[in-house]
């Protein structure tokens, strides 16, 4: 949990430091531009989700040969992906800008933040394959230290172009460049030390294998396509917050600080569940899937109950914290209730992901994840006459949606399970 919310407590960062700029521009300009990101790196989140499962089952089934080589299909496809996205900005830069419907100035900023930080693409997607794979080995405190360099050097790099050199957006996005390369070269340098532990060597034929390749490029396959309609829905969100003015975009962006931070933290819960399902599934102990589903769902809870206190209680400092500008303020100060919620409403979707990724049970996870797209737009169709209240309104249709399309299909694993 802790090295997982270094990861929005970066977005509370950039958020904070631009806040101090004298324009609600540029907060919206960062949360449009992270936000592209986000889509465009979490479509392939299935290179840390992915990895997650298919090595805690290659643990669990004793096959070190192929814990090896889970990395490194990983680190392959990372790379080829991230040269991809380089090579492609331009069309990915003009579709994004789009679909997203900002003001001129907050465009021409995020903009900037487009051009700097796409050049970070393959490390940051390599440290997706790492971050996986040590969380997939119950490594977490090696995950700890790598989300540390990450975010910190990340936050430091932020306040040093922004608030002492003045580089204004070009500044967040510079920072998150120099930190995913970082991030990546000592992730790298602490795998090769640990492969010596678990032993072995390289193989092209175990690497290439076909069986295991097609496998993983399934699984791998069907979480993009489920990530990728993820993101949508937050993707809509924020762009239909752009449509109603840079206050409102603005304020939607500071109160998602609060939806990403605990959305992350409870995350750590749900990662814990899919190296722990994972690792049942491959030594096919049905008693130890249980067990990890149930007690880690039982501490998602009462953590999930905590947070949403905790914003309820502090969620207007928290903004002043955030923020200087006095319509942005006010503005998150009316929504504030919703963000509060958050955690609450999304714990059920997350350990259930948690559970699903663990046991690889991918088509699963992209076939509810698509049934939840298509009910969260109609959603937002039939609440649009409530304006911005209506938007969040939707988005928590969305995490209904997610836990009870996942729970239609939860029996089914159980059975899967039973049989192994």
């Amino acid at each position: 949990m802790i090295s997982n919310v270094s990861t929005p407590l970066l977005g509370v960062v950039d958020t904070a430091v631009v806040g101090r700029l004298p324009d609600a521009a540029y907060i919206g300009a960062v949360a449009l531009g992270a936000l592209i990101f986000n889509f465009v790196f979490w479509g392939f989140g299935f290179l840390r989700m992915g990895t997650t499962g298919l090595t805690a089952q290659a643990l669990g089934a004793r096959d070190p040969g192929e814990v090896r080589a889970s990395l490194g299909r990983a680190m392959l496809i990372a790379v080829a992906v991230g040269a991809a996205l380089i090579a492609l900005q331009g069309l990915i830069r003009l579709l994004a800008f789009a679909l997203l419907d900002g003001s001129a100035k907050v465009e021409g900023f995020a903009g900037t933040y487009f051009d700097i930080r796409i050049w970070a693409a393959p490390a940051t997607l390599a440290n997706y394959a790492l971050l996986g794979w040590f969380v997939g080995l119950g490594q977490t405190r090696i995950a700890l230290v790598l989300q540390l360099v990450l975010n910190v050097s990340n936050m430091l790099l932020d306040a040093l172009f922004v608030l002492v050199l003045e580089f204004g957006v070009a500044g967040v996005a510079a920072g998150t460049v120099i930190a995913e390369t970082l991030a990546a070269g000592v992730g790298i340098f602490i795998a090769a030390r640990h492969l010596r532990d678990i032993g072995g060597n390289w193989s092209a034929a175990r690497l290439l294998d076909r069986e295991r390749l097609a496998r993983a490029i399934a699984v791998n396959r069907d979480i993009m396509i489920r990530s990728a309609a993820l993101i949508l829905v937050f993707v809509w969100f924020m762009a239909q917050g752009a449509k109603q003015g840079d206050t409102v975009l603005a304020a939607n962006a500071v109160l998602m600080q609060f939806i990403a931070v605990a959305a992350y933290f409870l995350d750590g819960i749900a990662f814990t569940a899919e190296a722990l399902v994972g690792r049942a599934m491959g030594a096919a102990n049905r008693a130890l899937l249980s067990q990890a589903a149930r007690l880690t769902t039982a501490w998602a809870a009462l953590i999930a109950a905590l947070a949403s206190l905790f914003f309820a209680a502090l969620g207007a400092p928290l903004i002043d914290a955030l923020s200087t500008d006095p319509a942005v303020r006010e503005t998150a100060r009316v929504y504030l209730p919703w963000a509060a919620l958050g955690p609450l409403a999304g714990v059920w979707a997350f350990q259930l992901d948690g559970i699903f990724i663990g046991a690889t049970r991918t088509p699963q996870m992209r076939n509810a994840m698509l049934a939840t797209l298509a009910i969260y737009l109609g959603a937002w169709w039939a609440l649009t006459p409530w304006g911005n209240h209506g938007l969040w309104a939707a988005l928590y249709v969305s995490y209904v949606a997610r836990a009870l399309t996942l729970l239609w299909y939860l029996p089914g694993l159980l059975r899967v399970a039973s049989r192994k």
